[in-house]
């Protein structure tokens, strides 16, 4: 068992301010930095106040003033999280966890000021001094600095509320729900225009900053077909206006992550996979000899049971929700080996139009691979393919040398739990039978996954144990999302700056997989606001206006100075344009209404064995129990007495309620909170999130047992890495094989942008030796350790 954190260096033309940033982050400690900043600002603060009562001088004195004061605000509460935060890695060899995330992403934010600060001092007397520009960067990075201090003292709360060792919020659920209500009325708008990013590796914020102009863009184009403005094909990614204004992108960046439900994200993460974006995806991936998708016909079959391989088990077709289906996977190879060109095989492919690749007969094969790749795709539940995450599969099959399965499992809303586990779980049985068709000898079998697929390769092993069919070799998990329940962990604050995973885009995610309905709460007020109300859930004529409009993309792009300023942005004649403390960051005055929130069922962690689990199915089955029909016997559902202890929201006694997080806020202190009106985040309250198919980390010890060696690829900038670090932590404490491998400066998702930068390829690399490790080398038993604390 090893732990390993890497920090992976930045490359390439990058903008040499960026560059600066990220070596003062790395190379000064947080005294320093923090007393640096102060020095500065007060010599900034200093200078401005003495240039007369202009407006311009105000404001830059102003900033200065704030940014000193938030400053020395930061650092006690940081010098607080750091003192503790290596109680919360997995090893000493690992440090990571969401508190050392925080503090990394605060000291980002002050290494950015220290770096803008000693610019002015050294041009705030040159004639080339750009002061609008400079004036808009400090006020943008300020409000960061002011919203990462107020998530500071809520990591402070979770330190003081959580049981030691603990990362994920274990209060009464009543103060779980007031927590989550209070953290999503944070503004965050100045994380999403001119601050976008600022946290990740350089190299990553020219991408970040074109997926937020193409998804505002993107909002646009709905706004302006549903209110009968008229919709032009240069409407989708070509807003001009979000792209030279950063404060308007990040404003309506927040109303579309407030207010769009998850129909409008399953539409806009799966815009890589119209054709025309698709075909040119792979025209710059890997050239492979086979890329072929099959439709796996509904049929039962029997598995032999690895305990005695003379008795077996009935694997029935997926069944929840829609009844019995075909489950569609693409085999991926870069030679043609035996078996993938058979008649048996080839009976089950399916025709993918124009695009699909047809396999050339060859005079030699290559003979089966001992190994063989299971893959699960990440989309958060509810989007993409195995076509999405093809370029980089193709990578992984020719350097790999095996063939790999990637399962296209069937997507929530439409087909919510416990589906999509059904499809991966039949597909892995079928693979594991018919592995000569795949050109596999299956000597070793590994499954991998990101994201929501991370997720499913557990269960899915969870479940093959269950069922007592041969559970893989090993499974290689990057970005893992383990604990689906709606609570708070240090790394989940981090959402309220993440372009990528948002919290209440999470949320949407998880309600529509649990199968919880999604709620309209459109407001005649945000209506009339420009807000995403009238976005229409018919996906149909959603993916007909993509492919009209993604042929102008480029085009667009080369033509923004024709478009027309927003109606209610700033004229570009002003000469001191409104930044983001007027433009984006207005306040407002009223009560925020509570009335939209649904009450959270939370209960405390239940992370010390089997004591905890009475409630839930035994999963231990013997052969004698299995029999012929065992799908019927593996009840996904908890037991009747899994809520028995919960409180309604009208029996929370007073004393809780008055232990809210604005106590925790110092005299003084007010973070800034939404322009947008009362946040409507619903939470899904069912006790299936509880289910350990559906939240491995809640899975009993008796479950966990019997999983196989698992690597973890975790990013230190995720929301999702306390997932990563309490599943390692509950495995490392039950003495099985598991190494946790965390990449700085990288966002979620990064093998999708393994070709972006030489960062995301070295991470993608790490990956594939994970893989590498599970195929070639027989995990050797390992020995009990202490769980650590």
């Amino acid at each position: 068992m090893e732990g390993r954190h890497l920090l992976l260096g930045a490359e390439g033309a990058i903008h040499p301010e960026a560059r600066q940033a990220s070596r003062l982050t790395h190379s000064m400690d947080l005294h320093t930095m923090t007393q640096s900043l102060v020095t500065l600002a007060e010599d900034n603060m200093a200078f401005f106040s003495s240039q007369g009562p202009g407006e311009t001088a105000r404001r830059l004195s102003g900033v200065f003033a704030g940014i000193r004061e938030q400053a020395l605000g930061l650092e006690p509460a940081l010098g607080r999280l750091l003192s503790v935060a290596h109680l919360f890695d997995l090893d000493a060899e690992t440090p990571a966890n969401g508190y050392r995330s925080l503090v990394h992403t605060a000291r980002c934010c002050l290494a950015h000021l220290l770096h803008k600060s000693r610019y002015v001092a050294s041009n705030r007397r040159s004639i080339f001094f750009r002061t609008s520009h400079n004036l808009a960067e400090l006020e943008a990075y300020l409000a960061a600095l002011t919203q990462l201090r107020a998530l500071a003292y809520y990591a402070q709360h979770l330190l003081a509320t959580n049981q030691p060792g603990g990362l994920f919020f274990e209060g009464d659920e009543g103060l779980t729900a007031d927590f989550l209500r209070e953290y999503v009325t944070l503004h965050k708008g100045c994380f999403y225009g001119r601050c976008l990013g600022f946290q990740f590796t350089p190299a990553i914020r020219p991408f970040l900053q074109t997926i937020s102009i193409g998804l505002v863009s993107f909002g646009e184009h709905y706004k302006r077909k549903e209110t009968g403005l008229g919709v032009t094909a240069s409407s989708l990614f070509t807003s001009g206006r979000f792209a030279i204004d950063p404060e308007l992108r990040g404003a309506e960046f927040e109303r579309i992550i407030q207010n769009l439900d998850v129909h409008f994200w399953k539409a806009f993460w799966n815009i890589t996979e119209i054709e025309v974006l698709s075909s040119l995806a792979n025209m710059t991936s890997t050239t492979v000899r086979v890329s072929r998708l099959l439709s796996l016909p509904p049929e039962a079959f029997e598995m032999p049971l690895t305990a005695d391989p003379k008795l077996t088990v009935t694997i029935s077709p997926p069944l929840a929700h829609t009844g019995p289906g075909p489950v569609l996977v693409r085999l991926i190879s870069y030679d043609l080996r035996e078996g993938q060109d058979s008649k048996e095989l080839n009976s089950l492919v399916k025709s993918e139009g124009p695009r699909s690749l047809e396999l050339r007969p060859r005079p030699q094969q290559a003979p089966r691979s001992q190994s063989l790749v299971v893959h699960i795709h990440g989309g958060g539940f509810v989007a993409q393919t195995s076509k999405s995450h093809e370029p980089y599969l193709k990578s992984w099959a020719q350097e790999l040398g095996t063939p790999i399965l990637s399962i296209d499992y069937s997507l929530a809303p439409e087909a919510p739990f416990p589906r999509a586990l059904e499809e991966c779980f039949y597909a892995y049985c079928w693979a594991v039978k018919h592995c000569a068709l795949l050109g596999s000898t299956g000597e070793r079998i590994c499954l991998a996954g990101d994201s929501a697929g991370g997720n499913l390769c557990f269960t899915v092993s969870l479940r093959a144990a269950a069922f007592g069919v041969r559970v893989p070799d090993g499974i290689m998990a990057a970005y893992p999302a383990t604990m689906l329940q709606s609570t708070a962990s240090p790394s989940r604050l981090l959402s309220l700056m993440d372009p990528l995973l948002p919290l209440s885009v999470l949320t949407k995610c998880v309600s529509a997989y649990a199968g919880g309905e999604i709620e309209d709460h459109s407001d005649p007020n945000q209506k009339a606001l420009g807000m995403m109300g009238l976005v229409q859930r018919d996906t149909a004529l959603l993916f007909r206006d993509l492919r009209l409009g993604a042929s102008s993309w480029l085009h667009s792009f080369l033509d923004l100075s024709g478009h027309k300023s927003h109606a209610n942005s700033v004229p570009m004649a002003e000469p001191m344009r409104r930044s983001v403390s007027e433009a984006a960051l207005a306040q407002p005055e009223g009560p925020l209404g509570t009335d939209s929130f649904k009450s959270l069922t939370l209960h405390d962690l239940s992370l010390k064995g089997n004591s905890d689990t009475s409630g839930s199915p035994d999963l231990s089955l013997s052969a004698e129990t299995l029999g012929p029909s065992m799908p019927s016997n593996v009840n996904f559902l908890p037991g009747p007495d899994v809520h028995k202890d919960a409180k309604a929201p009208g029996e929370l006694r007073a004393k809780d309620r008055g232990q809210g997080v604005l106590a925790n806020f110092p005299e003084g202190f007010h973070p800034r909170r939404a322009s947008q009106g009362p946040t409507r985040m619903p939470i899904y309250s069912s006790p299936i999130v509880k289910n350990p198919f559906m939240s491995p980390l809640l899975a009993p010890d008796s479950m966990l047992q019997s999983l196989p060696p698992v690597h973890i690829v975790a990013c230190a900038l995720d929301p999702m890495l306390d997932d990563s670090v309490m599943f390692a932590r509950r495995l490392r404490g039950l003495g099985k094989p598991v190494t946790l491998c965390v990449v700085e400066d990288l966002p979620h998702g990064f093998l999708s942008l393994a070709a972006l930068c030489r960062e995301t390829r070295q991470a993608a690399a790490l990956c594939v030796e994970r893989i590498r490790l599970i195929l070639t080398q027989p995990a050797a038993p390992a020995a009990p350790t202490e769980p650590r604390v």
